[in-house]
């Protein structure tokens, strides 16, 4: 029997999955094009791997079991699977065509409409990935500047500048990672003393779980302004989610530039980078940033109609409520079991369960709690990634799989079987981090 949302008798039957696992095996290295939905982030062994469907919040696996997803295609989904006037939207321009051999009347309507809700956006630009755009504000602010080191803060991709901070970095010539270092959140000393003569641009993600501390992001913003420094924001995830025009509305902050993807296009491939005309002037004559598929019909199609929904829908506070109700939910559960070592924290639109490894370690205890829900029907990965089409009865499901599941982690930590527990290969570690790594350009003097 398939296992659906529901308090199955057992775990998932995962034989698709799993003859799909192998034959990508040696074929697709790591296995999978995202990492955050590799194999590696799920127990392997009682996870599914692989998703064939998905409507509204619900997905189903290559064997057809269905879950409840909370991590939403990794933050895209921002109204739902297949969402009807987005889809329908898709369709209608997949009639007239996906990509041509001039530029398409979509690219200006767009942009307008983007300029109309985000501040600072003076000039716009579109691409496909979110590594793209942010390495497009590094280079348009060093060419900009005229200066080369880039301090940083957060996860901005995949490309050379930012991952020769991380220890992934093999292929990458050492004079490119001297010239990119990182500051930790919430700490403007560490900003303050990672400044030299020859820093070009300070880029961060505005928010990940921690909210800002002591008016951090307005320090940011002034010692940008005062030391003639860029400041970009990467509004991957704070983009369409914590206000229409993002964490710069959101806070009453305006960075030099700023990017977008994922919620943009509700699960069509599409990035933006915005900002003030001045810097962005640059990419008319100095900088080269052109793609072919920076203009595809069917993306930018998708774009005005999710914009358009989340305007006429209120859907950000639409999600923001029934977020608001999971994670006063989670942590009302751990009170009454009396549990001081997990936490739900962040925003509502996006927030995180967190273990403190007094209990025992973190990734033991995110194996067995994700196992425990996918048994319910639960796909998670740590994080609720809230969505327009998570519904009310979606969140009270969720809190009670959580007060089950919960209730059987007290007694494994209180047992010491956490790990005995575990049916699989546990969750591995990720390398992301915004705080305690790499160096600073200079010696404090």
């Amino acid at each position: 029997m398939l296992n659906k949302i529901d308090s199955n008798q057992g775990y998932p039957a995962i034989e698709k999955s799993n003859d799909l696992y192998k034959r990508a095996k040696g074929l697709i290295p790591c296995f999978s094009q995202t990492l955050a939905k590799g194999p590696t982030q799920y127990v392997n062994g009682i996870a599914p791997k692989y998703l064939v469907r998905g409507k509204g919040s619900h997905v189903w696996d290559a064997d057809g079991n269905e879950y409840l997803d909370y991590n939403m295609g990794i933050g895209p989904l921002i109204l739902g699977y297949t969402y009807p006037a987005v889809d329908e939207a898709i369709r209608r321009q997949l009639a007239d065509g996906i990509t041509f051999s001039l530029m398409h009347p979509l690219e200006v309507e767009v942009a307008e409409m983007l300029r109309e809700i985000i501040p600072n956006a003076e000039s716009v630009r579109f691409s496909k990935s979110g590594a793209d755009v942010t390495s497009a504000a590094v280079r348009i602010s060093r060419a900009y500047t005229g200066k080369n080191k880039i301090l940083c803060c957060g996860y901005h991709g995949w490309h050379d500048w930012y991952v020769s901070t991380i220890a992934l970095n093999a292929g990458i010539p050492k004079e490119i990672k001297e010239l990119t270092y990182t500051f930790s959140y919430n700490e403007i000393e560490s900003l303050l003393w990672s400044i030299d003569d020859d820093v070009a641009a300070v880029i961060l993600e505005p928010v990940v779980f921690e909210q800002p501390r002591d008016d951090f992001l307005l320090k940011v913003a002034e010692l940008c302004r005062q030391r003639g420094i860029v400041l970009i924001f990467d509004e991957m995830w704070t983009g369409f989610r914590m206000s229409l025009g993002g964490a710069q509305e959101y806070f009453g902050i305006k960075a030099d530039l700023a990017t977008f993807s994922k919620a943009i296009a509700n699960g069509m491939p599409v990035s933006v980078l915005t900002g003030r005309k001045e810097l962005m002037q640059v990419l008319e004559n100095e900088v080269f940033f052109f793609t072919t598929f920076g203009g595809e019909a069917l993306s930018l199609a998708a774009v005005k109609a999710t914009i358009q929904e989340m305007k006429n829908k209120n859907v950000i506070s639409t999600i923001s409520a029934v977020g608001d109700i999971l994670k006063e939910g989670y942590n009302n559960i751990v009170a009454e079991l009396g549990l001081d070592y997990t936490r739900a924290i962040g925003y509502s639109f996006r927030t995180m369960v967190s273990f403190d490894e007094k209990a025992g370690n973190f990734l033991a205890l995110k194996s067995f709690v994700q196992q425990e829900l996918i048994k319910r029907g639960i796909l998670w990965s740590g994080m609720h990634n809230i969505s327009y089409s998570h519904s009310i009865q979606d969140i009270e499901y969720t809190l009670s799989a959580y007060r089950e599941v919960l209730g059987l982690l007290k007694e494994a930590v209180k047992d010491n079987t956490v790990s005995k527990q575990i049916r699989g290969i546990p969750v591995q570690p990720t390398f992301r981090k915004t705080s305690g790594f790499n160096t600073k350009p200079r010696n404090p003097g």
